[in-house]
């Protein structure tokens, strides 16, 4: 026989109803049974433990203001000691409804009933009214209805004893025998810790702990500092073009977590939703703390992943930041951060942000990502910029405003062609390109001098064909400016040549072009870089920055400004489209 030892009778001043243990020193009921506790004291007994009765306060609340068609009819109730009863089981939220219908009970304390009586109904259909409650009706045209003393009554299901739902509101007229009910998903909105109780496909009760409380800190942050992050918005782009609309207004962050957590059936979307809300905490505990809570969900035993062989070189594990003119206004840019793994990309942050903030917010989105690379994860920093920015210096950008390292020291950095990667026929080329470069033990490298520049106008399409299949990494001595320099960076670009290597600072030899700084750099280039396999060009490239770097001599390093553009589509993510983190693992609790 089950106990109904944690169903509770509540009294404040005239007002008699009903609540139900939810922890060992919590009590759920409705607002409106508890409206004069500022006047009245509440005093709560229990079913089944006498007339002993403990005293209590009201703690949370859902907002109802006093009329009936309000929603958010729901206070909990902090005892002023615990007790010794197992508080209230929960079923999951779609378990009261089902064909034929769940017989659901309520146990109340209605006038001359003070030991308690039982009303079974049943719920009508599983669609929120108002985006707050259920219609529920009698079982039967006879027996016990839902009367006055009912309120704030768990209903439970008959066959386990599990609530599914709270009494709210029986109909004023007693020949309609019907009434409302607040299921456990809209519990849980207005009362956090109760999501933690109802059972959730995906999630275990402690991570749902663990991201209530970044959430909630989050919210503190968010009402503090007005953060730009839109609820609403964050749950559509979590669930997709093709995902569910929210079945009630989203105007908070728990809200959008309450709505991804018991309507969403994907666990993937909560957790795009939780990486996309890290990028909006300022502090870096939470914000790792979000990240770390994301990664965790994701990081679950793929048995059909590919076993690398001992010895072997992992893959390359490219971070990308993708830095582009945003159409909000201007002097502002879209950055977007982002981890591949190569199969799944992982959004670490996006952001439209004025031109003096992009390198610090991508800097610090640089080092979040470092916490979702796996432990044996080659590193590689890809900056994905338009075409007339490949010559920003980001590898000596420093790595943080605590250290004056520079990025293309600590880690393998290129820059990558923005309007390249938008091109599916230039994409396809690459792919060609680099699978005949696999067969190759070293790349071939062609020069282009500083004397090649500022030519015929018919030189640029004549590069384009000649450079097409031919080339495995283009040198030049000169930085893309200037109309000549340019458009020979765009003949290289479109002849889909892998890499292209240039210095950052300009020409400074005579007009003969003899001995110059341009020459000088391609010499050393192809001395030190030409027997090497295009593949680790970037680990290399690496090596040198960091010689030139510490580099004694009075002279800057030649290699002390190399840029490195270096690009194959097999170690990136698809530019058009990618595919979520997902997390929808069958063996998972």
């Amino acid at each position: 026989m089950r106990s109904a030892a944690w169903h509770a009778r509540i009294v404040c001043g005239p007002t008699t109803g009903t609540g139900f243990l939810v922890t060992e020193r919590h009590v759920m009921t409705c607002a409106h049974v508890v409206a004069r506790s500022q006047a009245d004291p509440i005093r709560v007994t229990f079913a089944h433990r006498g007339a002993e009765s403990v005293g209590a306060r009201v703690v949370a609340h859902g907002g109802w203001d006093g009329r009936t068609t309000d929603t958010g009819d729901v206070a909990v109730l902090e005892l002023d000691r615990k007790v010794r009863l197992k508080p209230a089981q929960f079923a999951a939220s779609t378990d009261a409804f089902g064909h034929p219908p769940h017989r659901l009970v309520a146990y109340g304390f209605p006038k001359a009933h003070d030991d308690g009586t039982f009303a079974e109904y049943r719920a009508t259909y599983d669609q929120l009214i108002a985006g707050d409650w259920i219609q529920v009706e009698a079982w039967a045209a006879h027996g016990q209805p839902l009367v006055r003393g009912f309120s704030g009554a768990a209903l439970t299901l008959a066959e386990t004893g599990q609530v599914v739902g709270m009494v709210t509101e029986a109909a004023r007229d007693p020949a309609i025998r019907n009434g409302r009910m607040l299921p456990v998903q809209v519990l849980a909105r207005y009362w956090p810790p109760l999501a933690e109780l109802i059972p959730t496909p995906g999630f275990t009760r402690e991570e749902k702990t663990r991201l209530r409380e970044s959430v909630t800190a989050l919210s503190v942050q968010e009402e503090r500092d007005r953060l730009e992050c839109h609820p609403e918005r964050l749950y559509r782009t979590s669930v997709g073009s093709n995902g569910p609309d929210p079945t009630y207004a989203i105007r908070s962050l728990w809200d959008a977590v309450c709505c991804l957590l018991f309507e969403v059936p994907q666990p993937s979307a909560l957790v795009n939703f939780t990486e996309r809300l890290a990028d909006f905490a300022e502090d870096v505990s939470l914000r790792g703390a979000l990240r770390s809570w994301s990664h965790q969900s994701y990081a679950r035993p793929n048995p059909s992943a590919p076993v690398r062989p001992a010895g072997t070189t992992p893959p390359w594990s490219p971070i990308l930041v993708e830095i582009s003119q945003s159409g909000s206004g201007e002097g502002r840019f879209m950055v977007e951060v982002s981890v591949y793994d190569g199969q799944y990309r992982r959004m670490v942050g996006s952001r439209t942000l004025p031109a003096e903030r992009v390198r610090g917010y991508a800097l610090e989105r640089i080092d979040d990502a470092y916490r979702l690379l796996d432990q044996d994860a080659r590193e590689l920093i890809a900056f994905v910029l338009p075409r007339r920015w490949l010559n920003t210096g980001v590898a000596r950008w420093p790595r943080s405003d605590d250290d004056a390292s520079p990025l293309g020291a600590i880690a393998p950095v290129v820059v990558l062609d923005l309007e390249r990667r938008r091109s599916g026929v230039l994409q396809r080329h690459l792919t060609q390109n680099w699978r005949r470069l696999d067969t190759r033990a070293a790349a071939r490298m062609q020069r282009v001098g500083c004397e090649s520049t500022g030519q015929d106008p018919q030189e640029e399409v004549k590069l384009t064909i000649e450079l097409r299949g031919d080339a495995d990494v283009v040198g030049f001595g000169v930085p893309p400016r200037g109309a000549g320099a340019v458009g020979l960076f765009r003949a290289t670009l479109n002849a889909a040549v892998p890499v292209l290597v240039w210095p950052h600072s300009g020409c400074q030899g005579r007009d003969s072009h003899e001995d110059c700084r341009g020459a000088t750099f391609l010499d050393r280039l192809a001395e030190h870089l030409s027997d090497l396999p295009p593949g680790e060009l970037p680990h290399h490239v690496r090596l040198l920055r960091e010689k030139a770097y510490t580099s004694q001599e009075t002279e800057p390093h030649w290699a002390y400004d190399l840029a490195l553009l270096w690009e194959d589509p097999r170690c990136l993510p698809d530019p058009v489209g990618y595919r979520h983190t997902p997390v929808a693992d069958p063996s998972r609790p």
